[in-house]
């Protein structure tokens, strides 16, 4: 599980078919093959590593559901550990399991802060609510509002210097994970709803 706190933002190295090569120093102190990692908040599993590299598979399925099959070398990607049995949330539970990708639509300046808007998933729309939870590329964030075809949220300049982020624009690519709180009431009220209306009949 994880956070949504990014760590450190990595440098993608190689990318090919079957995995990528990332270089990064904060999140190798104790990191260890066999581990969990999110890369853009994608979980991936680290089966080789090196004094300044880690090595993740990547499956078709992966580079399906994800924008991690659109990056190339020299690429930043956001790199979060998965939490430690001590560790704090300091943003939401994340899974790292990724439901769908959207493109930003538009970023504006909003005093401090960047507004970006993007384009809403409709397999996505039950699950996305003004002030709720979302990672976008694995960084915990809050929805400020949600509209027929797409949703905004906020960018502090801290989010902007330490994930990739800050490098919003139109047409970037986002990974997408909802809450999953929210997905289970709503799947649950779904089966509710469905059960009683075949009481009914």
């Amino acid at each position: 599980m994880f956070s949504g706190i990014v760590e450190e933002l990595g440098i993608l190295k190689a990318c090919g078919e079957r995995g990528l090569t990332i270089s990064a120093s904060l999140v190798l102190a104790d990191l260890e093959i066999k581990d969990s990692i999110a890369v853009d908040g994608t979980c991936l599993t680290v089966t080789e590593m090196g004094p300044d590299w880690f090595y993740v598979d990547t499956m078709p399925e992966t580079l399906r559901r994800t924008r991690l099959g659109s990056l190339k070398p020299g690429d930043k990607v956001n790199l979060e550990r998965s939490l430690p049995n001590q560790g704090r949330i300091g943003g939401h539970m994340v899974q790292g399991h990724i439901e769908a990708t959207a493109p930003i639509l538009n970023v504006a300046q909003d005093g401090m802060a960047l507004q970006v808007e993007v384009a809403l998933p409709s397999e996505l729309r039950s699950y996305i609510i003004p002030k709720g939870f979302i990672a976008l590329n694995g960084v915990s964030l809050t929805i400020i509002d949600v509209l027929a075809d797409h949703f905004t949220f906020a960018l502090i300049p801290y989010t902007q210097e330490h994930t990739n982020l800050g490098e919003a624009r139109p047409g970037m690519l986002l990974n997408i994970e909802s809450d999953i709180i929210g997905r289970y009431v709503v799947q649950h009220l779904q089966h509710y709803v469905g059960q009683e209306a075949a009481i009914r009949q």
